[in-house]
């Protein structure tokens, strides 16, 4: 018979008098001592950030709590109408678009920054790496994830903040720097403007803060929560789903074949 894999987590327990998360006593060291961008990373990591560490991981939360009537913040909308008894199922149904083309490409960039610098010594030429990326991105025709912005040109302007935040903390290192030499690099190779984008600046900031890369999504989806249930509370001030199927409704009709 198989031995059973003896079930263990550090992320919290709780008696009838107790309630300890990731350690800590919640009511007496946790209550009103830390902030939630501090406590993300106290359980995403399993420690408590340092003050640098806590006022650059609580600005890439911030990015990315909002940035308009996105596809996440329309299908929000259009679940609760449909389901108004379920805001937890409107949120969720919005955060299952956070992917590759709308707020969660940090994991993308910050996979390829970590694997190509994974073996590499202090010193190594960043711009050769780079140059090896975009070229390969080139060869197979897919883009190149954390750099261009339909909108943002010729910069992003979240990405220069970031960075000089990261920079001020001590946390403007290779990561950054390699991703700077691919935007560079891919600009020369397709004659376009193709600025660091706010994802590509927080996957190479977590990349920085040693967050691995299969994480780096979560993060996005952590701001992107707080934006989806704002849209919502404005949803019902405001209403603007019905709207929005009405006209497409109508439109899909219209143009009928």
């Amino acid at each position: 018979m198989k031995e059973r894999k003896p079930l263990k987590s550090a992320m919290g327990w709780s008696s009838p008098d107790r309630i300890v998360v990731r350690g800590h006593d919640l009511p007496n060291d946790l209550l009103g001592k830390i902030d939630l961008g501090s406590m993300a990373f106290l359980e995403i990591t399993g420690r408590r950030p340092t003050a640098q560490e806590s006022e650059v991981f609580n600005a890439l939360l911030v990015t990315l709590v909002e940035h308009g009537m996105t596809p996440q913040a329309m299908a929000t909308r259009l679940v609760h109408l449909a389901a108004p008894e379920a805001l937890q199922g409107a949120v969720a149904a919005g955060l299952l678009g956070v992917g590759s083309v709308f707020a969660g490409g940090s994991e993308q960039i910050a996979k390829i920054l970590q694997e190509a610098l994974r073996d590499q010594r202090d010193d190594a030429d960043l711009d050769a790496l780079a140059i090896t990326i975009v070229e390969a991105h080139i060869a197979r025709k897919a883009p190149i994830p954390g750099i261009g912005h339909p909108l943002h040109k010729p910069i992003d302007p979240r990405t220069p903040v970031l960075f000089a935040i990261a920079e001020r903390n001590g946390f403007r290192g290779r990561y950054v720097a390699l991703l700077e030499a691919i935007s560079r690099t891919a600009e020369a190779q397709l004659n376009r403007s193709l600025p660091i984008n706010a994802t590509g600046a927080i996957g190479a900031i977590l990349c920085e803060l040693q967050f691995p890369w299969r994480i780096c999504r979560g993060v996005a989806i952590i701001s992107r929560a707080v934006g989806l249930v704002g849209h919502l509370a404005e949803e019902m001030r405001n209403p603007l789903a019905r709207e929005m199927w009405e006209r497409a409704e109508g439109e899909v009709f219209d143009n009928r074949d």
